[in-house]
């Protein structure tokens, strides 16, 4: 389901980012990704960048992805698709425009294959 080395690239840029790469997945959130499947989880990160990333003006942009409390959270941290600016500097998606639905799915399967390598670090 999540390509090997599709990211690849980009998971080697960010993890010369000592902020990028001081992100994991802790035992409990491992946990909860295995209570609940990929499929939940993938669902649950659908939910949070339409809710959190997708519109054109974010009024807290910067600030509205949380540290812990969910994996996607992590996941968007660790892969700078936690704000538009993140989005902007490391994945070239320009900010002050909604994201298009191909540019959701773009940073759900980052996340997700962030998250599936995580999983696999066990």
């Amino acid at each position: 389901m999540y390509e090997k080395d599709r990211f690849g690239d980009l998971f080697y840029r960010l993890s010369r980012s000592k902020f990028r790469s001081r992100f994991y997945l802790n035992e409990k959130e491992k946990q909860y990704v295995h209570d609940k499947g990929m499929d939940t989880i993938r669902r649950h990160a659908e939910d949070f960048v339409r809710q959190r990333l997708a519109p054109a003006v974010i009024p807290n942009d910067g600030k509205q992805t949380p540290m812990r409390g969910h994996p996607a959270f992590v996941a968007q941290h660790a892969t700078a698709t936690c704000c538009r600016g993140c989005l902007s500097k490391w994945h070239h998606i320009p900010a002050g425009v909604p994201l298009t639905q191909a540019q959701q799915d773009y940073v759900v399967d980052v996340m997700m294959a962030w998250i599936a390598r995580q999983m696999r670090m066990q």
